[in-house]
């Protein structure tokens, strides 16, 4: 379990699946991360055990009532296309739509950024959103995430669509730079 000041970062269990689903089955949530709205607490459920329940995924959950407002996760190259080599991971993230806006997902980036270089002893964070996702755009850049590369017509299989799709990476040297001129 990791912690900010206003959040607790958990891991997810199977009981959550009332919770996602409720999120999760918003339109506006999944689709400009690239996946589609769910449809029932089965698929809730389902995507529990098959993708949130894994080690370094988490539930973004407020410290007053620990329930799960979003989801925040470090992919290895085993689920990830952007971390190949050793010491490398992708981010990913989700927020349910109330809490747009106020400043969490930057907030609970920030503190798995830290884990990831501090604890797991990353040298590499990449990050991707799609084109017109700007509220994904602006938490890497908030995190201090640099850009790297766009890539047209991305094949979107579950969404049944190609995208654009941008690519940011965030190294630990420039992660201890930032550290070091925040303090």
């Amino acid at each position: 379990m990791l912690q900010t000041q206003r959040l607790v970062l958990r891991p997810w269990a199977e009981n959550d699946d009332k919770t996602l689903y409720r999120w999760a089955s918003d339109p506006a949530v999944g689709p400009p991360a690239g996946w589609p709205p769910h449809k029932s607490t089965d698929e809730s459920r389902e995507v529990l055990r098959q993708i949130l329940c894994r080690p370094e995924s988490y539930a973004v959950c407020l410290r007053c009532d620990g329930v799960p407002i979003g989801s925040l996760s470090l992919h290895f190259s085993d689920v990830s296309d952007l971390a190949r080599a050793e010491g490398e991971c992708e981010l990913g993230y989700w927020l349910a739509r109330p809490f747009w806006g106020l400043g969490i997902m930057p907030e609970a980036a920030m503190e798995l950024l830290r884990h990831a270089f501090e604890e797991l002893g990353m040298e590499r964070v990449w990050c991707g959103y799609y084109e017109g996702n700007e509220r994904s755009r602006r938490v890497q850049e908030k995190c201090g995430f640099v850009p790297q590369w766009t890539t047209q017509d991305v094949d979107m299989p579950q969404m049944h669509e190609k995208r654009t799709g941008h690519v940011s990476v965030l190294t630990r040297q420039d992660w201890l730079a930032r550290r070091a001129a925040e303090k």
